[in-house]
């Protein structure tokens, strides 16, 4: 895996920027928003100053340090040869909520032609599995990498009807609402894994 380091130096774009003060709430912030989940004063924190170079994140030294790399593919819901499907922890606020990654250790940045011509089409057989769970209206498809190096990209299903829960924070929203029961969220898992594993690779963990 190439890794991207970070610059020594603060860049002008964040040299500019008032750290350490507290900055104002816009009058037409996203705390305005009928989907924001949150209501009542609001402060916006300060802003802390730089942290640079900054620190490696997790899985960057290398696959004999990454967690992805170190799970066993039988705990993944569904895996070909190149690719796995996990479910994310054991509690899940909504109809699903997944991950799909490479099993080789690699960013997005580097990873092989190969692995990157299958990935749109994946993505897609992934997204269908998810939208044919009871009641699922979107999946959002999620990618930021700043926790840890090995590319993983979330897929959370969004439920019909609850309208309040579109777009951008439905991953906020996902630390909210009650937990979905054990044994819907297992049979969920066993049917996205069945949907996938009919197109090709093999479901795991139906159990699970």
């Amino acid at each position: 895996m190439a890794t991207a380091s970070t610059p020594q130096n603060p860049s002008a774009f964040v040299r500019r920027l008032p750290a350490g003060e507290r900055l104002p709430l816009p009058a037409d912030s996203v705390a305005d928003w009928e989907t924001f989940p949150f209501e009542g004063d609001l402060r916006v924190k300060p802003l802390h100053p730089p942290v640079l170079p900054e620190p490696a994140r997790q899985g960057e030294s290398g696959p004999e340090e990454c967690r992805a790399c170190l799970k066993p593919v039988t705990q993944s819901l569904w895996a070909d040869d190149h690719w796995r499907l996990d479910a994310v922890g054991t509690e899940s606020r909504l109809p699903a909520v997944v991950m799909l990654q490479p099993r080789g250790h690699y960013d997005l940045g580097d990873l092989p032609a190969e692995r990157t011509a299958e990935l749109g089409p994946l993505l897609q057989r992934a997204e269908r599995a998810v939208l044919g769970l009871d009641g699922v209206a979107r999946v959002h498809v999620n990618r930021w990498g700043d926790g840890a190096a090995h590319l993983h990209f979330w897929l959370l299903a969004r439920p019909a009807g609850l309208l309040q829960l579109r777009g951008t924070f439905l991953a906020v929203w996902e630390e909210l609402l009650p937990p979905v029961p054990d044994e819907e969220r297992r049979q969920a898992h066993r049917q996205i894994a069945a949907a996938l594993a009919a197109d090709g690779g093999t479901a795991h963990a139906l159990g699970g």
